[in-house]
């Protein structure tokens, strides 16, 4: 059954995804974006964006959404229009919002009740600033509601599909029933607010997440100076029904699109506010030296990294995406290269991706490449294809065979019986075969 007309403006990654599962739901969809490119490779049939099942999606669904250049095709039969536009982080930490005061600029005049919807990652505040911004270009028949995403990239489609719950705030009631309306066949919780509510939910839920990640990378720092192994102790906290074990993976420390810039967004919001979020600052200051440990563990091992090659295994920020920004990857290729280190990288799918952000590195079309004569390696990515790396012959191919596993995704016990000389995240070291612990200081993981 066809049901009402829907706009979405902007054919990113949340974007295509929101239009994608709207089409799947029964309604024609019209995307608008200002890349011409982009869009010349949707009306191709090309998805320009990884992300499993998303492809098969707006390909199955292709009579039912419309891509376009124009803003006024968005309103040509919609009443509703999505927006999902792109809101980085600017260099003060606070969220350029240049492409949402754009669509304001290009909307196009039209008599008829619309609604604006707001999906993309917004401060607290946005709201009433673009409510009254409506309100003074004479808009004021134009709805606004704020309609949070929570979709993690690599299962989109499912997060879409079977949402945990759908945040719905609005200045009038109606237009927020018009909105909940689109998801009851999704038979998903609601959380009806207003709108600077709905704003702060996804603002705290990913800092709370990332506040998740940091404590149990300390936690793993610490169980490397005492001789625990995290992964135990966080198996046994996510036993605990108040925690749960989500996010509880000692690692790298997160990246990605969201939770670096809504981290930072929260934590300037709060400046600008006049209070210090002292929390959120050790948040960000965990996650940006877990990066840089791997470098401490290669240091112990090799002594200097000076005209060694290192193998850097997945380049982006987690796997089923090529997402690469905010990538431990990124961090670690150009501090490996300021020490003198030769970086050989492997991914399966965020390569071409990788090229102009990797300048210096080698980039590889396969594992066993990534290997060849390696002084060290180091799983940075939790492909599935690397489950597979602990074998007698991988090891055979590095010069030593040193594997950092920086996502706790290997069995140690397998790793060293394969030859490899393995070291994980707060876990406890290797007895070392052939590779010999430099009598080194510990570099300075702040430069």
């Amino acid at each position: 059954m066809d049901r009402e007309p829907l706009g979405v403006i902007g054919a990113g990654w949340v974007g295509l995804v929101t239009a994608a599962c709207f089409a799947e739901l029964g309604h024609q969809v019209t995307v608008r974006d200002v890349l011409p490119e982009r869009i010349a490779e949707l009306e191709a049939g090309r998805v320009p964006i990884y992300e499993p099942g998303l492809a098969e999606l707006v390909n199955r669904n292709r009579e039912r959404l419309r891509f376009t250049l124009s803003i006024g095709d968005v309103f040509e039969d919609a009443r509703i229009a999505f927006v999902c536009v792109g809101t980085p982080a600017l260099y003060s930490g606070d969220a350029d919002l240049a492409a949402v005061w754009h669509v304001l600029d290009e909307l196009p005049e039209f008599e008829e009740r619309s609604i604006l919807v707001m999906k993309s990652t917004v401060p607290v505040g946005t709201g009433e600033k673009v409510r009254h911004e409506l309100d003074s270009r004479g808009l004021a028949h134009v709805g606004y509601v704020s309609n949070p995403e929570f979709l993690a990239e690599g299962t989109a489609v499912r997060d879409f599909t079977n949402p945990d719950r759908v945040v719905v705030g609005s200045f009038a009631e109606a237009d927020g029933d018009a909105v909940a309306a689109l998801y009851a066949p999704l038979d998903a919780p609601f959380v009806r607010t207003d709108i600077a509510s709905a704003e702060m939910i996804k603002l705290a839920s990913n800092a709370f997440l990332a506040t998740r990640i940091s404590f149990i990378n300390e936690i793993a720092n610490v169980c490397e100076v005492t001789g625990a192994d995290v992964v135990d102790v966080a198996r046994g906290m996510g036993l605990d029904h108040r925690l749960g074990p989500h996010f509880l993976r000692a690692g790298l420390g997160y990246g990605g699109s969201c939770f670096p810039k809504d981290v930072s967004a929260l934590k300037q919001l709060a400046g600008n506010s006049g209070y210090h979020f002292q929390l959120l600052n050790a948040v960000i200051e965990v996650n940006e030296l877990q990066k840089r440990r791997v470098i401490g563990k290669l240091t112990k091992h090799l002594g200097e990294l000076r005209g060694k090659t290192v193998a850097l295994l997945g380049l982006a920020f987690k796997p089923d995406t090529n997402d690469l920004r905010e990538a431990s990857s990124l961090v670690l290729a150009s501090r490996l290269l300021a020490e003198g280190a030769r970086v050989r990288a492997w991914d399966p799918v965020s390569l071409e991706d990788a090229r102009p952000l990797l300048r210096g590195a080698e980039l590889v079309e396969s594992v066993e490449d990534a290997l060849r004569d390696a002084d060290a390696a180091v799983l940075v990515t939790e492909w599935k294809e690397l489950r597979a790396l602990p074998t007698p012959g991988n090891a055979a191919l590095m010069r030593n065979a040193l594997l950092v596993d920086g996502r706790n995704m290997l069995d140690p016990d397998a790793a060293r019986a394969a030859g490899f000389a393995y070291e994980g995240i707060g876990r406890a070291s290797s007895v070392l075969r052939a590779v010999g612990e430099a009598d080194v200081p510990e570099p300075d993981l702040r430069a």
